[in-house]
This record gives C-alpha cells, structure tokens and sequence, in this order.
C-alpha cells in the first residue's frame, strides 16, 4: 500500500475539534472526523481569537453604502478592523501549508455564500467572510474548501487530490534533489495528464532540462504550473483519454472479448452508470496481471488514503 505524506491544512477549529460555535456548538462532520486521522492541523476560530467568547452575541457581515462591516449587532460591537488585522497577522505567520477547510457561510470564515445584510427589507446579498475572503486574497492558488461543499463526491475528491499532491510536493522540495522531482513528476504522469496535458507537457520539459538550470530555478517555475493544473478537477472526457493511454500498455495481449469490456466499462462511465472506481479497478487488474512496474506507482490510481472514500460515495454526488 502506499505511504501517503500528511498535508497541512488550516481548519476551523468548530469542525469537530471544539465547541467555540457562537451558540456554544460543534459541527460534527463524519468526513472531517475521517480526514482528521490523516492531515496536520492548524486549527482557528477567528472570533474566539477576537476574545468575543462562548457563547456569544452572533455576527453578521453589513453593507454600510460601499463597504462592508463585520458587527455584532446585539453587542453594539463592530469587529471590522479587529478581524481584518487578525487575519492579516495569522496568515502572514503560516507555515507553508496544503488547503484550508473553513466552515461554510460563517461571517468569519465563510468562503463564499455568506449572507451580506443591507439596509431596510431588501433581501441579504452573498460574499465572502472576512476571514475566509482575506484567505482568498492571501492565498489564491491554494485549494479552499467547506464543510458543505464537500458532501460532493467530486468536489471532495478534487479537494484531497489536491492537498495531498501538494504535501507530496512539500516532500521533494524538502529534499531538494533533482531526483526527487524526477520521482515525482513520474509517478504522477497519469493523474496530471487526466488534469491539464498542456501544462503537463511544459512541466515535464522543465524536469527535463534540470541540467541547464539549478534545482531551485527549476522548482520556482515548475511549482506555480502544479498549481494551476491542480485548480480545476479533470473533466470525464479527460479520465477517458487517459485510461485509453494506459489500455495501450495491454491491448496486445487482450482478447476481443476482453477489450470489449473494458470498452463497454468506460462508456458506462462516460453516461454516469458508474463511477470512475469501475474502469480504473479494471487497468489496476490489468497492471497486476502483466506486471507493469510503471503503471503501478500512479497515483492516479489512489490519489489519497483509500479510507477517505466511503462505500456510499459509489457514484452519488458526483456532477458531471
């Protein structure tokens, strides 16, 4: 089985870790619980930092003409300046880290939905927290993420993807040898194809023409083209594409009848009858079978821990 790194993600601190919740609850969350067992954490509640409490009066976000306010309207308090300033200094004191995990549409750490009051009866607009918006400006091409989102296999699969790829990449830069880019950029040829060819093609020109450059050089370009490819999960087309590439490796040695399952397999991913587990569970066969040493060390086969799936996400919430 393979050993998978630990990603660093920032995670509110309500998200089954404490009852710092405005009306003195925790959000328990089977999945987070799950996650928690694999990952570092660097836990915040913004408004706790504040020293506003548990319990304690709500807050809202406000428009007040073109700018918005963070208050507590029941305390007479407005948080603007005290927020902002505290996210600024925290998340200027991170260490690098994988992904963020804030509770969704928190005035706070809300990343998006959050309601926005405006005066009179007019009906809440939605933007950013004040915490969770700072992230965005802060770190744009870091992978963000709520609890409520996640119901979403796919999104939840794109999500732990993309944190535990770039704690893999933590690992190479920590090494700093052109071997262990090498490394990496290999064994992840399949999933990153499945992501963008484009930029899978200028990484591995990069890691390619190591000898002209020095490491540092070549990972200060390479890392901010793993970013982007990372930005957007791969479309069903994209998967196909690659898994016809990987059938290439066995197709003479296939009977008819034996392609033609396959063939079928994919067809039936492709109108969402099954979920990728299904052709990808075949070329895993397949690689055992032939004993393919190349194949083998994909990650696109087991992106993150196995145990983060659960047996009823086969398929359901998957958007296409």
């Amino acid at each position: 089985m393979r050993e998978f790194p630990r990603p660093r993600i920032v995670l509110s601190r309500c998200l089954e870790l404490e009852a710092c919740r405005y009306d003195g609850g925790i959000i328990r969350d089977d999945f987070v619980r799950r996650l928690l067992a694999h990952v570092e954490v660097i836990a915040v509640c913004p408004e706790l930092e504040l020293g506003l409490g548990v319990p304690r009066p709500p807050a809202r976000v406000v428009r007040e003409g073109e700018t918005l306010r963070l208050l507590q309207p029941d305390a007479g308090r407005d948080l603007t300046s005290s927020m902002t300033d505290f996210a600024h200094h925290f998340l200027s004191s991170l260490p690098a880290v994988d992904g963020f995990l804030l509770k969704s549409r928190s005035p706070s750490c809300g990343w998006r939905d959050v309601k926005v009051y405006g005066s009179g009866n007019s009906a809440p607009a939605r933007a950013p927290g004040f915490f969770g918006g700072a992230v965005l400006q802060r770190f744009p091409s870091h992978p963000v993420e709520d609890e409520g989102r996640l119901r979403s296999f796919r999104i939840r699969e794109h999500f732990l993807t993309s944190i535990f790829t770039r704690a893999d990449f933590r690992y190479v830069l920590a090494d700093g040898s052109p071997r262990a880019l090498v490394d990496f950029h290999s064994r992840n040829k399949y999933l990153f194809m499945a992501y963008h060819q484009t930029l899978l093609k200028a990484m591995g020109r990069l890691v390619a023409g190591q000898t002209r450059r020095s490491f540092a050089d070549t990972v200060d370009q390479y890392q901010p083209l793993l970013h982007r490819l990372l930005e957007r999960p791969p479309r069903v087309g994209s998967y196909i594409n690659v898994l016809m590439h990987q059938m290439g490796y066995f197709s003479p040695h296939l009977s008819g009848a034996e392609k033609e399952f396959f063939l079928d397999a994919l067809q039936q991913y492709r109108q969402g009858r099954v979920p990728l587990s299904v052709p990808l569970a075949l070329i895993r066969a397949m690689v055992s079978r032939f004993d393919e040493p190349y194949l083998r060390t994909q990650t696109l086969f087991e992106p993150f821990p196995p145990d983060l799936v659960d047996i009823a996400d086969s398929g359901k919430g998957r958007e296409r």
